[in-house]
């Protein structure tokens, strides 16, 4: 169970951080990362684009393995189902077996 909420936390984070970073590109190339085309700066804004994009990918990648690791860390509860389900089947079995006592029919009306 804490594995599984582990993996859904970071599920949840690696979406979080993809929003951001696909709101920060634009689809022509400017967005916030045509800002810091400053002549002094270390990245251009091809770098910085080159950079957002392959963030895109990679978070991409990681919450596709995240969800596809997850479907192995999911708790089961087929004990609890089947201990539900034995429950279920002895009182049917039960009731079958046991006579009803002190049964009377209604009374029919006479017109």
């Amino acid at each position: 169970m804490g594995l599984y909420i582990l993996i859904s936390v970071l599920i949840l984070i690696t979406c979080v951080l993809m929003v951001l970073v696909v709101l920060v590109q634009n689809s022509k190339g400017g967005g916030l990362a045509s800002n810091f085309a400053s002549s002094n700066q270390f990245m251009g804004v091809r770098k910085t684009a080159d950079f957002l994009e392959k963030t895109t990918w990679t978070l991409a990648i990681a919450m596709l393995v995240l969800s596809l690791f997850s479907i192995f860390v999911i708790p089961s509860s087929s004990g609890k189902a089947s201990t539900q389900q034995s429950e279920i089947q002895k009182q049917i079995d039960e009731s079958k077996t046991t006579p009803i006592k002190d049964f009377q029919a209604p009374p029919t009306q006479k017109k």
